[in-house]
This record gives structure tokens, C-alpha cells and sequence, in this order.
């Protein structure tokens, strides 16, 4: 394995036409407002576009996607479309991610005339075989889902070209590498392959050793390095009443933000507390089903909804722009996680603020998480009308009341006989569905069927 020298300063920004991509990609990116790339794309692209075996390292909001997708949609021929059969493959450790991912490539395949399509769990996957059927040139999957669809005979790797894996210590640390060591088994042995991760422990090592040939290596900034736009605050209350005045006036203000909370109760609970109050928000978690993960977020996105309450499933590909501020309500169990829901914000050179907020009793294990991080950063003792927190929260946005409850409609008109026997006692057919859950969310998903099934694609993250 070789290494690539570390990322210099240029007095002549460097475009992406310099790094050898073609005119329609260019153009597609500049639509969207991109005309320079970010270092790990500079160092990256040229090893990628040469049909090099790569793997990239660097700290969350690096730009590790397009590192990937611009290679990945420049090496593949629009002409060699076949049935169940891409040539392209993406893995990804939750739907979220391949989502997200999936959205990055559709305007660059398209400029190429390429297609692409998403494979993950908790959804029908109907769609998912009517796209493989009709013939699709790049697949973005998540492991579970994908196995599956291997196992049915719906896909077929054999005619893969190039395979990228990202966000592969996330994948390690899911459980997903046996997996993943089987569908990259099931590729060809001399196509190209891309690595991204953070880091290189949890086994990830051993995907590189048995499935990377001669991989040159490029790390942008030390595994698990602070961003430099991110400014560190660790809020120190007195009890649990001052922890919940505090986290309501950090949720006021006017822009977007994001509170992470360790289990899924507490953040459906915390998100539609805080849309009962009159700030607009919705929760992201593993308990949801997939359209309403989707409903949410696209909330979240738009602004519909101003504050997202989620578990570490959003703490990884999940990007959404001019997020300015991340909380942790409750601080997470590792570094790792840490740095990675903190990531959330200053993204792709943009700045933001990240709130640690921490109890009596939490002071001592949240101090060594800090310094695991690499965070330097003085604990402050704080209430809700304190100056630091004034300063973070800006302008308080104006009181926004939350949509009525709509009352469900009677299934039937026809007359219904008493209920008798065990239908009684258990509420019988007549027995009023249970209200949705998440502040903002019509649903709060399904206990069973699909979305149980899911945890393979993304739900075993809390």
C-alpha cells in the first residue's frame, strides 16, 4: 500500500476539470453550485480515474461522496446495460446513507446516461426488482437487503466493474462485514474497488488485505480529527429540570439543528415536546418506518421543521445544508460517536457549534469521551437564560402552533353487535388505533412485518 503526500495549499485553486473529469460532469456539478473540489477529491479523483484500487480516509463532511461518484459514473459505459446485472456497486451501512448517496450520483449519472437505483430493507421490494429487471447501470445498497435480493437470484454481481464501500468502519461496527465480505466475494476479482472510512480498525483492515490490490492510500487530516470550523461547548446544569429549560431554549432559535438523545423513546418523546411548544419538529429513529424516516427528514430539509430529535442513526449520512448547531442531550457512549453526530454541522468548509450537555453524575465519563476525541474545550456551568447560551440560540423564532390532530374516521357505517368473549376483553376488531408517534411524523412505525426486518439494513442502529 502506498501513501499519498498530505494535501498542500495552492495558490491556484484547482478545479475539477484539472483532475481529468469530463465536460457534461463539470457542467452537472456547476448547476448545483460546485466548481472546486475539496481535498480528499483532489487527491483521490486522479488514483480513482486511472482505475487504481483506492482507499480514502478522512473526518466526516470531507466531501468523501463525490470523491467516489465522479470516478465511479467516469469509468462506466452507458452502453453495456443489462438486465439484473449493473456494472456499478455502491454499499452503504444504513438507508439513510445510501439515500443520500444515491442522490448525490442521479444528476451525474444522468449527465452520462446512466441510471441508478437504491436496494435497502424495511420497504416493499417490488420497486427495487422492477428497477434491477428493466436494466439499471449503478446499484447503491445497503448489505441486508442486497443479500437477499442475491440470494433470490434478482441480482447478479458477476458483471461489476467497480465496487465502492463506504463509510466502512460503520459497517464494521454494525456487524455488516461478514456480509460485506460475501457480496464483494460474489464481484469479479479484477474490478476496481474504493474504500472510504474514518478508520481502519473493527476488521476493516482485513477487507482491504483480501479485496484491495495494491491500494494507494490518501488520509485527509488524522482518523477521527475535530473539524476545524466546529466550535466545542460543554454545558455543565444542575440537574435534570435545568437540563430540560436548557435543551427547550437551545431548540428555539431560528435556524436548523440537531439533538441527538441515546434512545429512541426519549427522542420520539423530546421531539413532540418541543412541537407541543410551538417549535416545529421531528424525530429520526430506528423505530420508524421507512416512510416516515423519509417523511421527516424531508421536513427537516425543506424547514417545514426546524429541529431534528434523533439516535445515532443520524449520526452517519445524514447531510442535510446549514445545519448550525448539534446537541448532544445525552452525551454518547464513545468518541467515535461523538465526532461523527458532531459532524452533522460544519460541513464541506461551512462552520457550526456543537453543545455538549452534561449532568452532575455524567461530568467524569464525559470528560474522558472529550479527550478520547481530542476536544480542549472548558466546561461551563449554565442556565437557560445564561449569556454563552443566549449567544448560541441568536434569534428566538416566533412561536409556531402545532397541526391539529385529525380524528380518525369511522372504517364502517353499518351497525356493529357488542363486542363478547376474549374480542372484549381485548378490545375486540371495534378497539380505536393507537395515535402516531413522533412530533410531526404520521407514523411511528411498525412493530413487526417490514420495518422488523429492517434492522438489517440500518435499524440495528439505535
Amino acid at each position: 500500500m502506498t501513501s499519498a503526500v498530505p494535501v498542500s495549499p495552492s495558490a491556484v485553486p484547482v478545479t475539477f476539470a484539472d483532475l481529468g473529469i469530463r465536460e457534461s460532469l463539470v457542467r452537472s456539478l456547476a448547476e448545483r453550485g460546485i466548481t472546486h473540489p475539496f481535498p480528499i477529491q483532489i487527491e483521490t479523483v486522479p488514483d480513482s480515474l486511472a482505475g487504481r484500487d483506492v482507499l480514502g480516509r478522512g473526518k466526516t463532511g470531507s466531501g468523501k461522496t463525490l470523491a467516489f461518484a465522479l470516478p465511479l459514473i467516469s469509468r462506466l459505459n452507458s452502453g453495456r446495460r443489462r438486465a439484473s446485472r449493473p456494472s456499478g456497486l455502491v454499499l452503504a451501512p444504513t438507508r439513510e446513507l445510501a439515500t443520500q448517496i444515491t442522490a448525490t450520483l442521479e444528476p451525474l449519472a444522468t449527465a452520462n446516461g446512466l441510471t441508478v437505483t437504491t436496494i435497502f430493507g424495511g420497504v416493499s421490494q417490488s420497486r427495487q426488482v422492477s428497477a434491477l429487471r428493466a436494466g439499471v447501470d449503478i446499484v447503491v445498497a445497503c448489505p441486508g437487503r442486497l443479500e437477499d435480493l442475491m440470494r433470490q437470484r434478482e441480482i447478479n454481481l458477476d458483471a461489476v466493474e467497480v465496487t465502492v464501500i463506504d463509510e466502512a468502519d460503520h459497517m464494521a461496527d454494525l456487524g455488516f462485514l461478514p456480509g460485506v465480505t460475501r457480496i464483494l466475494t460474489a464481484t469479479p476479482s479484477g474490478g476496481q474497488r474504493m474504500l472510504f472510512s474514518a478508520t481502519l480498525d473493527n476488521g476493516v483492515d482485513k477487507l482491504v488485505n483480501r479485496f484491495m490490490t495494491n491500494p494507494v492510500m490518501h488520509s485527509i487530516d488524522e482518523a477521527n480529527s475535530p473539524v476545524a470550523a466546529m466550535t466545542h461547548h460543554v454545558f455543565h446544569v444542575s440537574g435534570v429540570e435545568a437540563k430540560r429549560k436548557l435543551v427547550q431554549q437551545l431548540a428555539s432559535g431560528t435556524g436548523r439543528r440537531i439533538l441527538f438523545m441515546r434512545t429512541k423513546h426519549q427522542a420520539r418523546k423530546l421531539a413532540k415536546q418541543l412541537t407541543d411548544s410551538g417549535v416545529p419538529s421531528v424525530d429520526l429513529h430506528g423505530n420508524l418506518s421507512q416512510p416516515a424516516r423519509d417523511r421527516n427528514l424531508a421536513a427537516f430539509t425543506s424547514g417545514q421543521a426546524r429541529v431534528l430529535v434523533a439516535t445515532d442513526i443520524a449520526a452517519r449520512g445524514v447531510h442535510v445544508d446549514d445545519v448550525e448547531l448539534v446537541v448532544h442531550v445525552d452525551p454518547p457512549m464513545e468518541h467515535k460517536a461523538y465526532l461523527h453526530r458532531s459532524g452533522r454541522t460544519a460541513r464541506a468548509g461551512s462552520s457550526g457549534d456543537v453543545v455538549t450537555v452534561v449532568l452532575p453524575e455524567q461530568r467524569r465519563d464525559t470528560q474522558a469521551l472529550l479527550r478520547k476525541a481530542g476536544i480542549n474545550v472548558k466546561p461551563q456551568d449554565v442556565v437557560s437564560d445564561s449569556a454563552p447560551v443566549q449567544a448560541l440560540v441568536g434569534e428566538i423564532a416566533p412561536y409556531q402552533a402545532p397541526a391539529p390532530v385529525v380524528a380518525q374516521a369511522p372504517q364502517s357505517t353499518r351497525t356493529r353487535r357488542p363486542a363478547t368473549g376474549s374480542a372484549r376483553r381485548s378490545g375486540g376488531q371495534g378497539a380505536a388505533p393507537r395515535s402516531g408517534g413522533g412530533a410531526g411524523s404520521s407514523a411511528r412505525g411498525r412493530r413487526g412485518g417490514r420495518t422488523q426486518t429492517s434492522g438489517r439494513d440500518g435499524a440495528r442502529t439505535r
